[in-house]
């Protein structure tokens, strides 16, 4: 893939070539640098529905945008037809932007895309973004490790491909560790039970966040036996993130980020 020139940047936007680029969880100015300068350099951009639009305005007007945004059972275009869409327009030999919500190889299945691009022959690169779990926890004041609260923290998603959540639950209930869930808020009483029955206490302490990172952020804390009613009491619909542990218990005091409405 790219190398860094004689002066130590790499080239820009190549023709032909897909970047599969993590536009982070949200807020525009946690996009890198070099997303940034790809993006401005593009012929064609095909998103997602994470993706803001800010983040989309930094790629030229004269580009093409191609919506193909994901929802939980719900794809604007299958996943096998945005892999033959990528190698089509990078095959017209288009400068091809692949932007992902957070990062494309945590639950954005880059590594699928990437697997089909490599077989067809097509040049690619990987630009890691601010995943959701590290960009939503931090401005929501909640630190995924700390010596007193989790040496280990675990990703998982609340949606498998069949639809199941059919997952590891006696580990996910390990103590000492956070565990952050995405796309689990449509199986929230579900995910809660489960980890209650493999050994959690419902004392857990736990927490659900939507439109982390930017204006519209909400935080709603709880326990693991008292969160599904806490969340539906704030009104929250998926997108949102789940994490769990007693890291959470930390929210009240290290929240630091104060949206549009909060009291500052």
């Amino acid at each position: 893939m790219s190398q860094f020139s004689s002066q130590g940047v790499r080239p820009g936007a190549q023709p032909g070539t897909v970047y599969l680029i993590g536009a982070g969880p949200g807020d525009p100015e946690l996009l890198t640098l070099r997303g940034m300068r790809l993006l401005g350099e593009a012929d064609a951009v095909v998103y997602d529905n994470l993706v803001s639009q800010p983040i989309l305005d930094f790629s030229p007007a004269t580009a093409e945008r191609i919506y193909v945004g994901k929802k939980a059972a719900n794809h604007a275009l299958p996943q096998q037809d945005i892999n033959a869409l990528l190698i089509r327009l990078a095959g017209e030999g288009k400068r091809v932007i692949r932007l992902k919500g957070g990062d494309p190889f945590v639950f954005g299945r880059g590594g699928e895309e990437c697997e089909d691009l490599l077989e067809a022959g097509i040049p690619f690169e990987v630009v890691p973004g601010v995943t959701a779990a590290s960009g939503i926890s931090a401005y929501a004041g909640i630190p995924l490790t700390h010596r007193d609260h989790a040496q280990a923290v675990v990703f998982a998603t609340g949606y498998l491909k069949d639809g199941s959540i059919e997952l590891d639950w006696p580990m996910l209930a390990r103590p000492r560790q956070t565990v952050v869930i995405y796309m689990g808020i449509t199986r929230l009483g579900d995910i809660c039970e489960r980890l209650i029955a493999h050994g959690l206490p419902a004392s857990t302490p736990a927490a659900v966040i939507r439109s982390g990172t930017t204006p519209s952020q909400k935080v709603v804390t709880s326990d693991l036996g008292g969160l599904q009613a806490a969340v539906n009491e704030a009104g929250f619909k998926p997108p949102a993130l789940l994490i769990v542990g007693s890291v959470v218990s930390l929210q009240g005091r290290l929240g630091w980020f104060k949206p549009e409405g909060d009291p500052a």
